[in-house]
């Protein structure tokens, strides 16, 4: 069995069983709790009562936080050649077609997120075995696939982050780092948490939020009162 460090237990012993903390209670004691030496990520997990399955309850979006991820996010814009400039002064990392599509071919993915053209997305299609398990393939609900790619790379560089319910029910996205102020997780949260609420499918019946858990790396997990507004 694994030994519990000094500093584990006590980050245990400053979260209540049993008690759901308020969005701004959690924010300033997930603070308190976070041990690492590194800049940690702060994550929200939240159980929806939908079945995945069924592709009317299936909940997916996007959201803009309004303090970013604290995260520099790699940007591949896949554009035509009168696409590249307008790409490249939005701050895309890596742009161009034809070499990134034979380098993913080969198992390059060394991007958080993949912007193209409407034009494009046939290119992409044999690539989906590559691109769909690592959550790369761009799509038009996203915000990924668009004309105005200029927008969608400036978006997704502020803090623009998608997110989508996986098969337990379950959605995880991360809303920030650490090191932000408790203000600024809480914001974060709050953003994410009224678009999930937004989202909610007419089909879903019962208790639509079953639980909410905040945690950042190797941190204990604080549960968070579902009626937070």
């Amino acid at each position: 069995m694994a030994r519990i460090t000094k500093k584990r237990k006590d980050a245990l012993a400053k979260v209540e069983k049993n008690k759901l903390y308020s969005i701004e209670e959690a924010s300033a004691l997930l603070k308190e709790i976070t041990y690492t030496k590194f800049d940690a990520s702060v994550d929200l997990a939240v159980r929806l009562g939908v079945d995945p399955r069924k592709a009317n309850q299936m909940v997916r979006g996007v959201v803009s936080l309004p303090h970013g991820t604290g995260k520099d996010m790699k940007v591949l814009a896949l554009v035509t050649p009168d696409k590249e400039e307008e790409a490249k002064a939005a701050g895309a990392d890596y742009v161009g077609l034809d070499e990134y599509l034979e380098k993913i071919k080969g198992g390059w993915t060394d991007v958080d997120v993949i912007v193209t053209m409407p034009a494009i997305m046939g290119k992409l299609g044999p690539l989906g075995r590559v691109l769909g398990p690592r959550g790369l393939m761009p799509n038009p609900k996203t915000g990924t696939v668009t004309m105005d790619v200029a927008k969608a790379v400036s978006e997704v560089k502020a803090g623009k982050i998608d997110f989508k319910v996986d098969k337990t029910g379950i959605v995880h996205a991360p809303i920030g780092k650490a090191s932000f102020s408790a203000d600024k997780i809480k914001d974060n949260a709050m953003e994410l948490l009224t678009t999930l609420n937004k989202l909610k499918p007419t089909a879903a019946k019962g208790v639509y939020m079953k639980s909410i858990f905040m945690s950042s790396t190797m941190s204990p997990s604080i549960a968070i009162d579902v009626k937070f507004a």
